[in-house]
């Protein structure tokens, strides 16, 4: 599935990602699929020659630059706001567990369908979502399979934090902060992937970079060589370790994000990394999800599909729409996009912030949209974790199993959530003094 070594699943995806990008592919798309199933890799190839010839429909509504001029202008404009100095301690740590214990809540139905997903919770007795999934077997009618993890994932079956990519990402984060400081660059980025990450433990966008890496190509074009999974989910799970390093500072976590995510993404791709980054930095200082959502749009570009889409689900919730009604939006509007791409798992995100009274609801709320379980509820779970603290977290989903984490990355694997927190302090002091972050707490001139 999407094999980035395999151009029979390439050019396909690629029709796919330029017609929803504002592409006239017209029968591309289908013969390119068509091509792939039969083995013909002269069409492929004729094909992939077709689609670099394309030009944008000049009716194209929105606007997407991804230069770093445009970015970077972006984000400086963004205003900080003011935190709590004394908070943060308990706030990072809130971070971080919530990001562990929402990926292991979300990691055993990642990519399912919210029909199939309904239906696994209701045959586990969890609709809604109470606490981490059993593995049921045989599986209920209208589920075909779990993710690949769910023997490891499942309640009763991990002893730490199981190992997962949306954990992985945030840990190298962090590893790039301390190394490089708050002026890591892109090559510096792409040094450490290749240093500390193994190759099969990325997927999609990442791995198609990491494939670039080796064979020579450098940034930014190892994120559009050969890659249609340029605007997926990818990037914007690696964006919470930028803004954990920058609390009240959305834009610098934002400049941070767009470093990162220009290896491996274009457009709404590095959008949604730039802008989960906003949103961890913003809730770090605010009292709210709603504060904190409606600050970190700031840093996505104002006529983009992303930007569109959040200032939807955020009228939705003016509109006291339930989050039902919500879900159901991203359903008929969203709908056609893949089940990992940045957009609809950005509102599926934004969903679960604004309508969860509690982390396991806005958890529970994020995962019931379906799509990429995991991922959203990691960054759900960070995000609460950073508004609330570490005591927000349900001591009972924490318990013996989310001390150690489990890790891909190279001088990782089994580090503590507290040292993770440690760390973290450390590096929001040094990045302080680098940019003049250093706010004081509420109350002082």
């Amino acid at each position: 599935m999407h094999d980035v070594l395999d151009l029979h699943d390439l050019i396909p995806d690629e029709a796919e990602q330029l017609a929803q990008s504002g592409y006239t592919v017209g029968t591309l798309e289908t013969d390119a699929r068509h091509a792939a199933v039969t083995g013909n890799a002269a069409r492929l190839a004729d094909i992939e020659d077709a689609l670099g010839r394309l030009e944008r429909n000049p009716d194209w509504a929105f606007e997407e630059p991804d230069d770093d001029a445009t970015l970077l202008a972006l984000v400086a404009d963004v205003s900080s706001i003011r935190f709590d100095e004394a908070q943060l301690p308990e706030r990072i740590q809130g971070a971080w567990l919530g990001r562990a214990v929402g990926n292991t809540l979300g990691k055993p139905v990642e990519g399912l369908t919210r029909a199939e997903l309904e239906i696994y919770l209701r045959a586990a007795g969890q609709w809604p979502l109470a606490g981490y999934l059993p593995l049921l077997d045989p599986l209920p009618d209208g589920v075909p399979q779990l993710h690949s993890s769910a023997p490891l994932a499942t309640a009763g079956r991990f002893v730490d934090v199981p190992r997962d990519d949306d954990i992985d990402w945030t840990i190298l984060g962090l590893h790039l902060l301390e190394r490089y400081g708050c002026q890591v660059t892109t090559e510096h980025v792409a040094a450490e992937w290749l240093d500390r990450v193994p190759f099969t433990q990325t997927y999609t966008a990442e791995r198609a970079a990491y494939r670039n890496l080796v064979h020579g190509v450098r940034p930014p074009e190892t994120a559009t060589y050969r890659n249609p999974y340029r605007e997926w989910i990818g990037a914007l799970i690696r964006g919470d370790a930028f803004g954990y390093a920058h609390p009240g500072n959305p834009g610098q976590a934002a400049r941070l994000a767009l470093v990162d995510a220009r290896l491996s993404h274009t457009a709404n791709g590095i959008y949604g990394e730039m802008w989960a980054a906003g949103l961890v930095s913003a809730a770090l200082a605010s009292s709210s999800a709603d504060a904190a959502l409606r600050l970190a749009l700031g840093v996505v570009p104002e006529r983009s599909r992303l930007a569109g889409t959040l200032r939807a689900v955020l009228e939705l919730f003016d509109r006291a729409a339930t989050h039902e009604d919500a879900l159901d939006w991203v359903d008929s509007t969203l709908g056609h996009y893949p089940w990992v791409h940045t957009i609809n798992n950005a509102a599926l995100i934004s969903i679960g912030l604004l309508w969860g009274e509690s982390f396991i609801d806005a958890v529970g709320i994020s995962m019931a949209g379906g799509r990429d379980t995991d991922s959203n509820a990691a960054t759900v779970g960070s995000v609460y974790g950073s508004l609330h603290g570490a005591s927000a977290i349900p001591a009972e989903l924490v318990g013996t199993t989310h001390v150690h984490v489990r890790s891909a990355v190279r001088d990782f694997d089994r580090i503590t959530i507290d040292e993770l927190t440690e760390r973290t302090l450390q590096v929001i002091t040094v990045c302080a003094t680098r940019v003049g972050n250093r706010a004081k707490p509420f109350g002082h001139a």
